[in-house]
């Protein structure tokens, strides 16, 4: 076998058209409209956000990226050697980089990720990196419930979960918990699952993120109109819409809405939907924790918290769990 690349056959769940457009009907026509982030993320918005990762108000990431290089040593030591490491959400694959090069005799590494050709795409580079390592991809919406491809004769010890990019932040309290049980029978007993949690911390700091100069998160949730238009046959007018990301003190959340700068209608298909002007879709909110919080929950969900990292200004956490 060439050691330079042990890419698996893909195992492709990616939700289907047809699902794409029965999400953008019910959120359209609820009271409070809204379209689920987890459609964010074709091609363009893939791309577009790795440019969010790498601008100068977005501290998510590089914050993450620094508590993740001083403790990927930490982790390694917890999950052991020949751990399996299942990414959820795997992006661009640069943090899984740092657990790769720390792991001792990573087993296989199992991306997961709704956007297919950007996974793909970046298990590419992983392979040039890793020569040797065992990359078995699942394209799927890993909040349902999706079984991980066997591996015949590629054994492990243990399993390791990572879900970096406070992602966990996009999903309410009772999200959260079902996507951490649906995670937790996936990996398994005696699992460690490592996850990112971005922190409450200051508003201005908090909207500024969310609100960049060089409008790239405006065009991130934007895209999300042009992709309807694309895939569903909508008639979005793009230049009709603005973004708008707001704090909800109450429920401390930042909040990303698609506002109508008109009275319009819109069509999909023979579906029509009338905006007033100053109406907004609710596109995706990302949930701030305070630490003892967040491990509440993910003991309601059946983990036992193992430690948790933080960096200096205490902005980000990075929680060790193990599934009960």
């Amino acid at each position: 076998m060439n050691r330079t690349r042990r890419i698996e056959a893909l195992q492709d769940l990616e939700p289907t058209v047809e699902e794409f457009h029965a999400s953008v009907i019910e959120g359209l026509s609820a009271p409070r409209k809204t379209l689920p982030c987890k459609f964010f993320y074709d091609e363009r918005g893939s791309r577009l956000f790795d440019e969010i990762c790498e601008l100068p108000e977005y501290y998510p990431t590089r914050t993450e990226l620094g508590i993740l290089e001083r403790h990927a040593g930490d982790i390694a030591a917890l999950a052991g050697p020949r751990a399996r490491l299942v990414e959820f959400g795997s992006g661009a694959g640069v943090k899984i980089r740092l657990l790769l090069r720390a792991l001792r005799e990573p087993a296989a590494y199992l991306p997961v990720e709704i956007s297919r050709d950007h996974m793909l795409a970046a298990n590419e580079g992983i392979a040039a990196k890793f020569p040797g390592l065992c990359i078995a991809p699942v394209c799927a919406d890993y909040t349902q419930p999706f079984t991980l491809p066997e591996l015949p004769g590629n054994e492990f010890r243990t399993t390791l979960g990572f879900f970096p990019g406070s992602t966990i932040g996009n999903f309410t309290r009772d999200e959260a918990i079902s996507f951490l049980r649906v995670a937790r029978n996936l990996l398994g007993k005696e699992a460690l699952m490592i996850i990112g949690v971005d922190l409450v911390k200051d508003a201005g700091l908090l909207k500024a993120a969310y609100n960049d100069k060089a409008g790239v998160t405006a065009a991130f949730n934007l895209n999300l109109l042009r992709r309807i238009n694309r895939e569903l046959g909508g008639t979005f007018d793009l230049a009709a819409f603005r973004h708008e990301a707001r704090w909800n003190e109450t429920l401390e959340r930042i909040e990303m809405h698609l506002v109508s700068m008109k009275r319009q209608q819109v069509a999909i298909g023979e579906k029509r939907f009338h905006f007033a002007e100053g109406e907004t879709i609710h596109t995706e909110s990302s949930h701030k924790y305070r630490i003892d919080g967040f491990r509440m929950l993910t003991r309601e969900a059946g983990y036992e918290p193992v430690t948790v990292w933080t960096d200096d200004q205490e902005l980000f956490s990075v929680h060790a769990l193990r599934t009960a």
